[in-house]
């Protein structure tokens, strides 16, 4: 299909019969005058002859070589979309699921080319989305682009049931009806059954397209205590997959190819110590932008580290028949696993200054005394206590147990014993342990019986076919109390050697470090009000962002499939978030078979267009310098002298070379701007968002220059004068930190701006931002209009957990020991991204593998108008409440967020001086 940028230009065609003309035309012949010395010149011959007519083949080149020019000029463009027109109502059908998400501007360029040349022929257009279940409405082609150009893919596969009504719905109303269906090409959401619809609805025409890249996409995420696992699934021909390793700032951590070696699906495994691991948030296949290619990780996926204790000291002696060898066996594929050093003395306490998650103690009586009490801060501070019965157990007086116990218990063969060894009964709903399957396989002969007190059967998490506790938990403090009514070893119960052992151990891991109720403490109401909300969702490009209106809370052990109702993403409060993945561990992905299905599949085709101006120039270039070849060629004989045509052909040439420049290539950088990022790269300075406010930037300017002398003056770094910055325009990478201040006024940036701002931050920048109005704001108000607008530009840029700067922060003491950052107001908070909780045992907090350098700081205290001076040293702005004090700490409070910002943690390091010591001097 032919299309012109200038057809107006096509009028010059109309010329082409004067040109004809004009070449044709002769001279009239002369008159002939008798002159006697002609004789003598009519013996002479002549050299040069003048044909009477230009020969035809050259009329011809230099017709094409006008025609060529007249064409290049009116911008032919030739668009090879391969669409019909026609003017039966049209159903566009677009499959929106995360396979889709990779080619979706070609998908949406494609069907749009549908609705242009649906639209040029009269005929009605109606665009529907698999994932829809209203039916769809036909309407004019503007109607029908507008709904395209606002649709996003989705994260989940939509089974195309709902849409599948639409269908035949349309086709009723519309008998004649053309039905296109522009399919991603996986069999997975009932492409069958939709395809037997399309064939079954009694269109007029049925047509397919798909596009040609194949989706692959990540399964069964794993994070063991020997390295990460992800399965990879591909539905095309591809050879491998690269998978990279992000944690929450999107740096890469580590990174696997999975080989596919002919087969669809295949194990792939990245190797890191644990605690890069641990750090890890979310895995990617390279290149491939859909949500199916992103496997999260939450805060059961961390590796956790587990202590053992043993109560007999002859343990060691028989170390095959050791209940610690059973637990270690169990806990081994997903934990570290510590057991105290031969002789400790107390290995309760010296595996406590391990920091584990998680203590296991089988048959083990504790004594109230230093060990019984740091154990009790254990469990209170957060930290998991699973308990093992045995015989000192069963005789035990502490009160580190879930439930209060009989003395002694019960025997096969005893006094309140049972005839036949005892089987497992189903775990309730309510039960972490929920789903697995209770083997009847397992059996026990020996049990530590539980006091029937009130609230038992709230804390019973796993039970007898009699009825009778064989799990038992509850929360303490902030951690919690598991106790298996049985012994570790295969002395009482097969369980320590069947597989569901493993299982519901690891179901308690995963559970570690949780401060929500436990699943056996739970009742009905308890059990709505622990329903998880959605806090970052996976859109269908596969980046997380802000939960939609429509996202709903997944109730406890939600396992998938993600829909609608429940994207993937992440779920929960603060760090005890559970991940929903976009695929379940059992799902495939496979390619759909059109052929089998009786439809006839073609390959998409965006409309993409090609510009013939290029070929025509090129044409009429050859054609001026041939034209002058044969000239110079025919010695001058023809109407066109060769100088004159070689003239011609070099003007073209000079023409031509000019129009292709203007036309594709880039403008070449401003000296200025290539001069200012050169020196911006050669030396660090302090920047500033420029505003578009005169008065607010020039506060930005003369702020950030007093801070930068206050540097240069009371510190080793020496940075250059600061500048001021567009991000739309202006490369980020150069400046640690930006200063933004907050005008209400100004316009939002654009996507495109956004996406570089958030970028700059992920790459290890800091922005300030500073809404100057800490004077304005009121508790529980309305936010003002400054805050609003930052509210409105952060959702756009992932922006993680924040809290207000807590008084041991690093940022607090990076170069001044502060209590606060101060500007021209008081009174205002400064928000950094939030830090996990403080360890039990150290003064400050831990050193994180981003370096604990928040990308982000908010405050409202107006801090460049603290720091501005004039020339001649002299403050622009009073402050509130005011004083000279104010202005200091105001200064100081800039020189800490600088140093903040190069140096990260180097001052919280020194909490790890005395262990680092220790650890020497053994």
């Amino acid at each position: 299909m032919f299309s012109f940028a200038a057809p107006l230009a096509l009028f010059g065609l109309l010329g082409l019969p004067l040109i004809y003309w004009l070449l044709r035309v002769t001279p009239p012949r002369p008159r002939e005058i008798v002159f006697p010395p002609t004789k003598i010149l009519r013996e002479l011959k002549p050299d040069e002859e003048t044909p009477a007519k230009t020969p035809w083949w050259l009329m011809a080149l230099r017709l094409a070589l006008a025609a060529a020019l007249i064409f290049a000029m009116a911008g032919p463009v030739w668009a090879p979309s391969g669409i019909v027109a026609s003017s039966a109502p049209t159903l566009i059908v677009i499959d929106d699921g995360w396979p889709a998400a990779p080619t979706w501007e070609r998908r949406i360029e494609g069907a749009a080319s549908i609705i242009e040349a649906a639209a040029r022929a009269g005929g009605p257009v109606a665009v529907a989305l698999a994932s829809e279940t209203a039916a769809p409405i036909p309407g004019g082609g503007p109607r029908a682009i507008e709904k395209l150009r606002s649709v996003r893919p989705k994260p989940y596969l939509p089974e195309r049931k709902a849409i599948g009504e639409g269908v035949r719905a349309f086709v009723r109303a519309h008998p004649a009806a053309r039905l296109v269906w522009i399919a991603d090409g996986v069999a997975q959401g009932d492409a069958s059954g939709f395809a037997r619809t399309l064939k079954a609805s009694g269109a007029n025409s049925v047509e397919v397209y798909v596009e040609t890249h194949a989706p692959r996409a990540l399964a069964a995420p794993t994070n063991d205590a020997a390295a990460l696992g992800v399965d990879a699934l591909r539905t095309g021909d591809d050879a491998s997959a690269v998978i990279d390793a992000l944690d929450a700032k999107g740096r890469t951590i580590g990174r696997a190819t999975a080989d596919f070696n002919g087969v669809s699906r295949v194990r792939a495994k990245i190797e890191l110590p644990v605690e890069l691991r641990n750090e890890v948030s979310h895995l990617r296949i390279e290149g491939e932008n859909s949500a199916g290619a992103v496997a999260l990780f939450d805060a059961r996926s961390k590796v956790k580290r587990v202590v053992l204790v043993g109560g007999e000291s002859a343990d060691q002696a028989q170390p095959l028949l050791s209940p610690l060898y059973y637990l270690e066996k169990a806990l081994a594929p997903f934990a570290q696993v510590r057991t105290a050093r031969p002789g400790a003395v107390d290995p309760v306490a010296a595996l406590l200054a391990e920091n584990p998650n998680i203590m296991a103690l089988a048959d083990v009586g504790l004594a109230p005394g230093e060990t019984f009490d740091a154990l009790s801060r254990f469990v209170e501070e957060g930290g998991t206590l699973v308990r093992f019965a045995g015989p000192r157990l069963a005789n035990a007086d502490d009160d580190l147990l879930p439930v209060r116990l009989r003395r002694n218990g019960r025997v096969l063969g005893g006094a309140m014993s049972w005839e036949e060894p005892k089987l497992l009964a189903e775990f309730d709903a309510t039960s972490p342990f929920f789903g697995l399957p209770a083997s009847k396989d397992v059996t026990v002969q020996r049990q530590v019986l539980a006091e029937p007190d009130p609230g038992l059967a709230n804390k019973t998490w796993a039970r007898l076919s009699d009825g009778t506790p064989l799990v038992t938990a509850e929360r303490r403090g902030k951690g919690l109390i598991v106790l298996f009514h049985v012994n570790a070893d295969a002395n009482w119960s097969n369980l320590p050697i069947s597989g569901l052992f493993v299982d519901m151990l690891k179901r308690i891991s995963a559970m570690a470090g949780e401060t929500a109720p436990a699943g056996g403490e739970r009742s009905d109401v308890a059990a709505d009000q622990s329903a998880l909300a959605p806090m970052r969702l996976l859109d269908g490009f596969g980046a997380l962002g802000a939960p939609g209106p429509a996202a709903q809370s997944i109730p406890p052990g939600f396992d998938g499939p993600a829909s609608a109702e429940h994207p993937p993403g992440l779920y929960g409060v603060g760090e005890n978030f559970v991940a929903v993945q976009t695929l379940r561990p059992t799902d495939e992905i496979s390619a759909f078979d059109f052929a089998g299905a009786g439809l006839s599949a073609s390959a998409l085709r965006s409309g993409a267009q090609l510009d013939l101006r290029g070929p025509l120039l090129l044409f009429a270039l050859i054609a001026f310098i041939a034209d002058a070849l044969i000239a110079m060629a025919l010695g001058g004989k023809l109407r066109l002298r060769p100088f004159g045509a070689a003239t011609a052909a070099m003007l073209a040439l000079l023409c031509m070379t000019a129009i292709m420049h203007d036309a594709r290539a880039e403008p070449a950088p401003k000296p200025a701007a290539a001069q200012r990022e050169k020196d911006a790269a050669l030396t660090t300075r302090l920047a500033y968002v420029i505003s578009g406010d005169a008065r607010v930037d020039e506060t930005s300017r003369l702020g950030l220059e007093a801070l930068t002398q206050a540097l240069n003056s009371r510190t080793s770094f020496s940075p250059g004068e600061p500048v001021g910055v567009d991000p739309a325009k202006d490369e980020l990478a150069f400046y640690p930190m930006l200063y933004w201040p907050i005008v209400a006024t100004a316009p939002q940036p654009s996507a495109k701006t956004t996406a570089r701002v958030a970028a700059y931050m992920k790459q290890g920048g800091t922005v300030v931002f500073d809404t100057r109005d800490a004077l304005s704001q009121r508790v529980g108000g309305a936010p003002t209009p400054e805050t609003q607008w930052l509210r409105d530009l952060t959702r756009g840029l992932d922006i993680p957990p924040l809290e207000v700067t807590p008084r041991d922060h690093v940022i607090t003491k990076t170069f001044y020991l502060l209590d606060g950052f101060v500007g021209r107001y008081a009174n205002g908070e400064t928000w950094v991204e939030a830090l996990p909780p403080e360890p039990k045992d150290q003064a400050a907090r831990p050193v994180r593998a981003t370096d604990s350098v928040s990308a982000i700081v908010i405050t409202s205290n107006d801090l460049a108008a603290a720091w501005a001076h004039d020339k001649r040293g002299q403050p622009l702005f009073p402050l509130t409440p005011g004083g000279a004090r104010q202005r200091e700490f105001a200064i100081r409070g800039g020189i800490n967020l600088v140093m903040y910002t190069l140096t990260g943690n180097y001052k919280s390091d020194q909490v790890h001086v005395r262990d680092l010591l220790e650890r020497l001097g053994q």
